[in-house]
């Protein structure tokens, strides 16, 4: 173990500091489908009782009208966070009639591209920008490729755990500073070992095969309505879920806060030639905010992003570069399709033993080629992860993921026994030894256990999606929310309705104006 890690366990462990880590915060967002009693996409509208997407702050939708997305707030238990989002479903399922939540990351059989709705925020200026925004990703990406869903998970250490270390360390510097480039070396380590995660938590070896349009693969057919890979753990991760070459060129480096933003930046204040080609207009609607290689920031796509959250108006690297970074979004977990909302308790303890390593630990900056390996490594095991005797790569020398992943799970046994020592109980460590058992058994992880049940089942990849997602609504829908909390859900619902009216109502400025404001907001930092 790292002497830095190993000197940080023990100030952490002091008893007058050990109550700190109960004040990490935890937050989920959950996407999810809605689909009709037969498995295809809903082309119904988002369903009014679930109140206004553009205002509701827990209930709102993502790419799609039927793209459902439940958003928790931050909390310093995981289990008040799953319980959280475990009253959003039951108050969703509420509402939605014959409708289910399809159940896994990879989409049901889906509708010709031109049918798939377009989320809808309604006539205001921002809810226009959202929507002309998303018909920004479907130029440019596809609508298919935006119906894939998954769980992103939010994760911040106490503001007070900062000072403290800094001052322990002797860092020159603000402690604003300090905390920015602190999260920034988590992010190096989670780029280092988030292969693990897609070994562990990868469920999506199979996809229903409409999804790839008849466009070029190497997935092999398992039945005539289902493609996989046999070793694959998480499909939805590979390179045939997001392939932007605009993109391509475009690796925000994590060695500081500000190499960060500024290639942010750059990317949202940089035509790309065939974008250029296109226009932002066609027979006078707008098609895209703009013809540069990122319409807003949020279009990058990663992994992990550094997180700050913003004022009104402001925009995600404004905040960033004033304010600094405030948690992370870990974006690579696939939905359990076994799990009614995807996630459990136990995932979510051992995702933060194993955050709260990558925060500790030394951390050193990433050249090209350890950037290149960490890459590597990821697409290995999302495509053949439960390969047995895989190999990949660590500082240029070939290392069998088994060994490694149980090498890594025996270091994050001290983060996992000091987060018990906190909080009390023996959770995280359990949870590490759940991960532990998959690493030496690989039929125990989710990916090898859909594979398994479709075979048991003999069915196809929709036809086992569909009877997850039955099995789900059954269980929310059998046990209704207390009256008063059902009542809470309704009145935020109706809130935000009358608060998209009132947007609505007194919006002023036309739409062409508020989009220009909009990019010289970006364009005004870049100097």
């Amino acid at each position: 173990m790292s002497e830095l890690l190993n000197r940080r366990l023990a100030l952490l462990g002091e008893r007058a500091n050990l109550s700190l880590l109960e004040q990490c915060l935890h937050g989920i967002e959950r996407e999810c489908l809605r689909v009709t009693g037969e498995g295809r996409l809903a082309q119904t509208p988002h369903p009014e009782s679930l109140g206004a997407a553009l205002t509701n702050e827990q209930i709102t939708t993502d790419y799609s009208e039927s793209l459902l997305e439940f958003i928790t707030p931050a909390l310093p238990d995981p289990a008040d966070t799953l319980a959280s989002l475990d009253r959003i479903h039951r108050f969703a399922y509420s509402k939605l009639g014959n409708e289910y939540l399809w159940s896994p990351s990879m989409p049901c059989p889906l509708p010709a591209e031109e049918d798939i709705p377009i989320a809808y925020y309604g006539s205001s200026n921002i809810g226009q920008l959202k929507y002309v925004y998303r018909k920004g990703l479907a130029l440019r990406y596809g609508k298919t490729m935006q119906c894939i869903a998954g769980i992103h998970y939010n994760f911040s250490l106490p503001e007070k755990l900062w000072p403290l270390l800094k001052e322990a360390e002797g860092f020159v510097g603000t402690d604003r500073d300090f905390q920015s480039s602190s999260y920034i070396a988590l992010i190096r380590n989670f780029r280092r070992y988030s292969w693990l995660l897609m070994y562990l938590f990868g469920a999506s070896p199979a996809l229903d095969a409409g999804f790839l349009r008849g466009r070029p693969h190497q997935l092999e057919q398992l039945d005539p309505d289902t493609l996989y890979l046999p070793y694959a753990t998480s499909l939805r991760m590979s390179d045939l879920g997001y392939q932007s070459n605009a993109q391509a060129g475009l690796t925000p480096c994590y060695n500081d806060l500000t190499s960060y933003t500024d290639s942010l930046r750059k990317a949202v204040a940089t035509p790309y030639a065939p974008y250029v080609e296109v226009g932002t207009h066609q027979d006078g609607e707008w098609v895209q905010l703009n013809t540069n290689i990122l319409q807003i920031e949020n279009e990058y796509y990663s992994n992990i992003r550094p997180k700050r959250v913003t004022y009104t108006g402001e925009r995600p690297i404004q905040a960033l570069m004033a304010r600094g970074i405030q948690y992370v979004e870990v974006r690579c977990l696939d939905i359990n399709p076994f799990l009614p909302m995807g996630i459990d308790l136990t995932e979510s303890r051992f995702l933060d033993a194993f955050l709260l390593y990558c925060a500790l630990n030394e951390s050193p900056l990433l050249t090209n080629i350890s950037c290149g390996n960490a890459t590597s490594n990821f697409l290995s095991v999302v495509k053949e992860g439960r390969r047995p005797g895989l190999q990949l790569q660590r500082d240029g020398q070939p290392v069998e993921l088994k060994a490694w992943a149980a090498e890594l799970l025996e270091k994050i046994a001290p983060l996992a026994a000091l987060l018990d020592q906190s909080h009390g109980g023996d959770a995280h460590s359990k949870a590490l030894d759940a991960q532990l058992a998959k690493v030496k058994d690989s039929s125990l992880t989710p990916s090898a256990q859909v594979l398994a049940a479709m075979a048991t089942h003999k069915e196809s990849f929709a036809q086992f999606s569909l009877r997850q997602s039955q099995a789900h609504a059954e269980f929310f829908r059998s046990e209704p929310l207390a009256a008063e909390e059902q009542a809470r859900f309704e009145e935020l619902a109706r809130s935000s309705l009358a608060q998209q009216a009132e947007l609505e109502q007194n919006e002023v400025g036309d739409f062409d104006v508020f989009v220009g404001s909009y990019q010289a907001s970006i364009l005004a930092i870049s100097n």
